[in-house]
């Protein structure tokens, strides 16, 4: 912890001598707004974010200029969290997992088969009064969450088994992200928890470490996991959105008219990144089926929901500030039904 505490004062004060050796020159007073994430360029998250600078450097660009970095360029995400809290950069996409350490209202977001689809995911991340105890929850922490972003669903992936039913992961290691409420899941379903980063996911399963894993299709072709694994099957067990950040003191300094702009290009950065989200989608299915020979499945989620309900009792017996959300989240559930109801 030292350790990484250390690093973040050191890349502070990196950004902070970068800021004074700026390209924008040395007579040109104008703020840097730097963003931070950690995918590639090609990436719909990306996309969206330069969509956003774009955006702002046109309105605002004789104050501003907005500056975004990819590919962990400014630290890995839990150290853009802190650097983003201490204000050294403005904004940054972080998961909901690092989120809930701030804010436990975060974690009604890991709850297994909480959305009944895609369409009431949507329709329920767009309400802000459903968002915004969650978003805002964080501000004594010094930021709060501006924007989604959408990650898509999260599938179970195995090597030589399709995924049919719960009793088909009976026995299987399956990876999850390293958090209480995947593990718990895991075992409700019956199969073997195991947690660990995902970049040991490719040769854990290549060496048999592991069965399977779980995460959303672009993991089958960015990250080879479809030259191993040759099932997909569409539980849709989660869909966990990836949430925008800003520094708080940065966001109360600007002026109602910039700040409107600033809202404004909010709002097209979750457009553009949604649109491209769905296209990434479509050629990930696409190379994964016709270059891999990865088969994927459609089965009957009932038997998946069922089997995970002591988990959503748990997690709100223990957290009851999250059941108004909860309850709101059902409202939609009822009105964007999964295509099988």
């Amino acid at each position: 912890m030292k350790t990484r505490k250390k690093w973040v004062i050191l890349l502070s004060v990196m950004l902070l001598a970068v800021s004074c050796l700026s390209g924008c020159g040395q007579n040109d007073q104008r703020r840097i707004v730097r963003i931070g994430h950690n995918q590639s360029t090609n990436h719909p998250t990306h996309i969206g974010l330069t969509a956003f600078a774009e955006f702002i450097n046109e309105q605002l660009g004789d104050k501003y200029v907005v500056e975004v970095y990819p590919s962990e360029l400014l630290g890995s995400q839990t150290d853009m969290v802190q650097l983003t809290q201490t204000g050294a950069i403005d904004f940054c996409v972080a998961s909901n997992a690092i989120l809930e350490t701030f804010s436990k209202n975060y974690e009604i977001f890991n709850l297994p088969y909480l959305f009944a689809s895609a369409e009431a995911y949507h329709a329920a991340m767009d309400d802000p009064t459903v968002t915004d105890p969650i978003f805002t929850a964080t501000e004594k922490a010094g930021f709060k969450a501006v924007t989604w972003l959408d990650a898509g669903t999260r599938n179970f992936y195995t090597v030589n088994k399709p995924i049919e039913s719960p009793a088909d992961l009976k026995g299987l290691k399956i990876r999850v992200q390293q958090s209480p409420t995947n593990i718990e899941m895991m075992n409700l379903l019956g199969g073997s928890a195991t947690p660990m980063s995902f970049g040991e996911v490719y040769t854990s399963l290549q060496s048999n470490i592991i069965d399977g894993a779980e995460n959303n299709e672009m993991a089958l072709t960015d990250n080879g996991h479809g030259d191993v694994c040759k099932y997909y099957s569409y539980d849709m067990h989660q869909m966990v959105p990836d949430i925008l950040i800003g520094n708080l003191a940065f966001l109360e300094e600007l002026s109602e008219e910039e700040l409107a702009i600033f809202e404004e290009g909010f709002k097209l950065l979750n457009s553009v990144q949604r649109e491209e989200w769905v296209k990434a989608v479509e050629n990930a299915k696409d190379k994964a089926q016709n270059e891999q020979g990865v088969v994927f499945i459609y089965p009957d989620q009932e038997p998946f929901v069922e089997a995970c309900k002591p988990l959503h009792e748990s997690v709100l017996s223990g957290n009851p500030d999250i059941q108004p959300i909860y309850d709101m989240i059902q409202e939609y559930n009822v009105l964007y039904p999964s295509v099988e109801e």
